[in-house]
């Protein structure tokens, strides 16, 4: 079976440890052996059976933007089988300029994590920047999580609705620790879901009702590395009660379909 990761992130190595425990740190989970390198990614992933992935940064801090999405462009460019995001902060002084970098320089989407980066997903500032992205490149939103309002589902409804449009991956089920009510929201729009980070928090035969509830095509496969091993994760991804034909779907081909692979 063919497998595209769309939700995997990537560090320097000299900082990819650190950057790994602090992640792990913000959500209260134990460590691992994954490192959040690039080598171990690509080690673990082929074990895994994973062909493609997209790489995702995230910026805590609007003057570093620039530095972590070059940063993946590097690697896009040394690796044939990277699919690089750029990312943005709502504080930034130039949003747009910043998305003009990333669609120059050939990276394919927008990864955003609202609650790390302490701002909500429909801040009016980020207008432009759907604006500016509708129908041309994809948002990949961390999305839902209770300790915090910035990405409740009810705020990717909001924008779902002012951008018709616009080309939305909701990461985890669209809701974090809120799956429920994600689908409550979401279910009518024309949004996609990625199941990173959210089967090992369901209970039995869940994860398999939400798939058949939003129909399998708008689901898409994600490991979430390195807070999560590629191989245990393809493991968890295959134990799933579903049919052939889903899991292909999640698997790579609503992938293919967002990215125009």
């Amino acid at each position: 079976m063919k497998i595209i990761d769309i939700h995997t992130h990537i560090y320097p190595d000299k900082i990819a440890r650190k950057a790994t425990d602090s992640v792990r740190d913000f959500y209260s989970i134990e460590g691992s052996n994954m490192d959040g390198t690039v080598d171990m990614l690509l080690r673990r992933g082929a074990e895994a059976g994973i062909s493609q992935y997209v790489v995702l940064p995230v910026s805590n801090a609007p003057n570093r933007v620039r530095s972590i999405n070059s940063f993946i462009l590097e690697q896009t460019n040394l690796h044939d089988n990277f699919i690089g995001f750029g990312t943005l902060h709502a504080d930034m002084e130039d949003l747009c300029g910043e998305v003009e970098w990333i669609m120059l320089n050939g990276l394919r989407g927008i990864k955003m994590h609202p609650d790390s980066q302490r701002f909500p997903i429909d801040d009016p500032r980020l207008y432009p920047v759907y604006d500016m992205v509708e129908g041309k490149l994809p948002v990949l939103l961390h999305m839902g999580d209770q300790r915090y309002n910035y990405s409740h589902p009810v705020r990717l409804r909001k924008i779902l609705d002012a951008f018709p449009k616009l080309e939305v991956i909701a990461a985890h089920f669209g809701g974090y620790s809120m799956f429920h009510t994600a689908q409550e929201l979401l279910w009518d729009t024309d949004c996609v879901f990625d199941i990173s980070s959210a089967m090992m928090f369901m209970e039995k035969g869940e994860a398999e009702r939400y798939i058949n509830n939003y129909g399998a095509e708008r689901m898409a496969y994600g490991t979430d590395y390195p807070l999560w091993d590629p191989v245990q994760e393809v493991q968890r991804f295959q134990q799933l009660k579903l049919i052939d034909s889903q899991f292909d779907q999640i698997a790579h081909k609503t992938a293919e379909r967002i990215l125009g692979l």
